[in-house]
């Protein structure tokens, strides 16, 4: 079984061929939409036809001769480009979204690797199968992007879009000459040449892609599959890696969230715009925290409904939720579904549903709580019952999930003077950054008991983050941003913004303010973040102590990290290094990013950056400075941070099964 869906896996590599057989179209199509005069200019020309045929030659090449196949395909990105310069001159805002676009064909073309084997194994009818569907789809998606994007019906993009439908039809009978027997292929042949000949009648009068959409989307529904039975499907291929899954379900509440606050009834005004409702639906998701608009007095109660719903969604997973709203409908989960689930919540493959039942009743108990104390400190302050229960409840879930929105405009400034408010709510939040299992072990850890190496390197980790931050904050700020309160404030504020830095986002005091030495270390603090499998986000307690425990390691000479009496492999060490390496790599794309982008002061960005990659939250004043493209660039920081750096990167690439090889060691200086 395993390897049918390898070998088909493979096959459907072939329809590759098929797709960049309909996009060698593609560079004249942009030649002519972009510019202003109706004959492009002869370099424009030039570099799309050289596009062109390299694209074209990509498509013979790739799978049979593997290196000069990406040679060409980096050769047609390249004339691409060229051809779109003009594009991307006039209209700058387009320019990241067109550098991800250029960067992940770069990199899905680099990581093209056709197992020469098995497709040699497949039958030559499911190949020409796959170059016809990948083809198919293919140019039914470029005639829906032509129709929005070029309203005039160029003559030179209408010509482009022939000759794709032509590829296209020309493999389709290519797999019905290889797949029926001579007399049906002839007359399913024949009803092809139809179809080609509405094509080209629709050409000449007028409704050319209403026609060439339609045979495209026929196509699709006519092709099968695959030459054989199957039971996996694109929805099943898709949620059948841990990545993906997480990709795929915090995409889809990202989305879902963005239409349900674009309703009118969920706002004051009278609508905000899309990227606006979208940057508040990904912060409420990913439980960052950051804001555009303000959550108390732009949105109603159903508004600030449905952002308190995506937090809890956001923060507990969704497909927490789903395992076990299945388990108590009675439904098993298939081993698939059990693998999957076991991978991304880091549980016992035989007490998963127990682990995420303890999951979701220590959350909702320990909101509760958390709700009902705060009810009760709200109406002290100067609350009505019914405000205060609603701000008890929506604090109480944004601190337990690391959120830090609030119905307050100015957060928690208002009651930086009441202590009691102050440390129930970085109680939440501290009991939120740590795994219920870890969470519950608390007591055991104080009272000096034994616990396992890992609740320990948390625990101990986390503890000294929390007193050192909470020690430099009071020493940088005593006469900055603490000015003006008596002692005990002071120390209240300084332990609350210690705690809130856990990628919580609350702020008892005006961030903006603070000086540059508190900005530096609340910056690395932030970049830390929280503990594994807990709401908080950042690269982790566990990870920064493995580095650390490591780096002393290799000062004192040993050559392994020993902790209570317990070795810790070098496959993990690994793994702490790649989730700090993809974490500051992502983190200096985005600064760069923002820095060509936004006329904003370097250390505001860097703060920001910062604070939505660990899902933090907290503020320099930036966010509400930033035009759309930093918006969007936040977005992708704030919803890459959630998932994780290095999630992001195994999206991109591939289990493969690697063989276990002794290689000579190679003698490499350091110094």
């Amino acid at each position: 079984m395993e390897l049918k869906c390898l070998s088909r896996a493979s096959v459907q590599r072939v329809g590759a061929e098929g797709l960049l057989m309909v996009l060698s179209s593609v560079p004249f199509m942009l030649a002519a939409m972009i510019g202003d005069t109706a004959t492009p200019p002869l370099w424009r020309m030039a570099a799309a036809g050289v596009a062109s045929i390299s694209c074209l030659a990509a498509a013979f090449l790739l799978l049979r001769r593997p290196q000069l196949g990406r040679l060409f395909g980096g050769l047609a990105l390249a004339g691409s480009t060229i051809v779109l310069i003009p594009f991307f001159e006039s209209n700058p805002i387009t320019v990241l979204l067109g550098a991800v676009m250029i960067i992940g064909a770069g990199y899905a073309l680099a990581d093209f690797r056709p197992c020469m084997d098995e497709l040699q194994r497949s039958s030559p009818v499911d190949r020409c199968l796959q170059r016809a569907r990948w083809a198919a789809m293919t140019m039914s998606g470029l005639v829906l992007a032509v129709a929005i994007v070029d309203r005039g019906s160029h003559f030179l993009v209408n010509t482009a879009l022939m000759v794709s439908v032509g590829v296209t039809m020309i493999l389709v009978m290519h797999w019905i000459w290889r797949r029926f027997a001579p007399v049906a292929a002839v007359a399913l042949i024949m009803v092809s040449l139809v179809a080609i000949c509405a094509v080209i009648f629709s050409f000449m009068n007028g409704y050319f892609r209403l026609t060439a959409f339609i045979v495209g989307i026929l196509a699709i529904l006519v092709l099968p599959d695959s030459t054989e039975e199957q039971d996996d499907r694109w929805w099943k291929i898709l949620l059948s890696h841990p990545a993906r899954v997480l990709l795929s379900t915090f995409f889809a509440l990202c989305s879902l969230g963005t239409l349900l606050l674009l309703v009118p009834g969920a706002t004051q005004v009278k609508g905000i715009s899309l990227v606006d409702a979208a940057f508040t639906s990904v912060s409420a998701v990913c439980v960052t925290g950051l804001t555009v608009l303000d959550t108390p007095h732009d949105f109603t109660l159903f508004g600030q409904g449905l952002i308190l719903l995506l937090i809890q969604l956001g923060g507990l997973g969704i497909m927490s939720i789903a395992t076990v709203g299945m388990h108590a409908l009675g439904r098993r989960m298939s081993l698939r579904q059990e693998r999957l689930m076991t991978s991304m919540t880091d549980t016992d493959h035989q007490n998963l549903v127990v682990s995420l039942v303890t999951i979701l009743r220590f959350t909702f108990v320990a909101e509760g709580l958390g709700a009902l104390a705060l009810t009760g400190l709200f109406h002290v302050s100067g609350d009505n019952w019914g405000q205060a229960a609603w701000r008890g409840l929506f604090t109480s879930i944004s601190a337990f999930c690391n959120a830090g929105f609030a119905l307050q405009s100015n957060n928690l400034i208002p009651y930086q003077g009441n202590p009691f408010i102050l440390h129930v709510v970085a109680l939440l939040i501290v009991f939120g950054g740590l795994a219920p299992a870890t969470s519950l072990l608390v007591p055991r850890w104080l009272a000096g008991r034994p616990v396992a190496v890992g609740v320990r390197l948390v625990l101990v980790t986390t503890a000294v983050l929390l007193i050192s931050g909470a020690l430099f904050f009071l020493a940088f700020e005593w006469h900055g941003a603490l000015s003006g309160m008596t002692v005990a404030d002071k120390i209240h504020n300084a332990w609350f913004q210690s705690v809130t830095l856990r990628t919580a986002g609350f702020n008892s005091v005006d961030i903006a303010g603070v000086m540059n030495p508190s900005c530096l270390i609340m910056t690395c603090l932030m970049f830390i973040g929280g503990s594994p499998g807990g709401t908080a986000g950042g690269v982790k307690t566990t990870t920064i102590a493995l580095l650390v425990m490591t780096f002393w390691a290799s000062v004192t000479g040993r050559s392994e990290v020993i902790v209570q009496n317990r070795r810790i492999p070098p496959a993990t060490i690994n793994r702490a290094i790649t989730i700090v390496s993809s974490g500051a790599l992502l983190w200096l794309v985005m600064v760069l990013m923002l820095e060509m982008t936004q006329q904003i002061p370097a250390r505001e960005l860097l703060f920001e950056v910062t604070s939505a990659l660990g899902t933090v939250g907290l503020s320099l004043g930036a966010t509400n400075h930033l035009d759309g493209i930093g918006k969007i660039i936040l977005m992708i920081a704030m919803f890459a941070g959630r998932i994780g750096p290095m999630t992001l990167f195994m999206l991109l690439s591939e289990e493969r099964s690697v063989s276990v090889t002794r290689c000579l060691d190679a003698k490499v200086s350091l110094t």
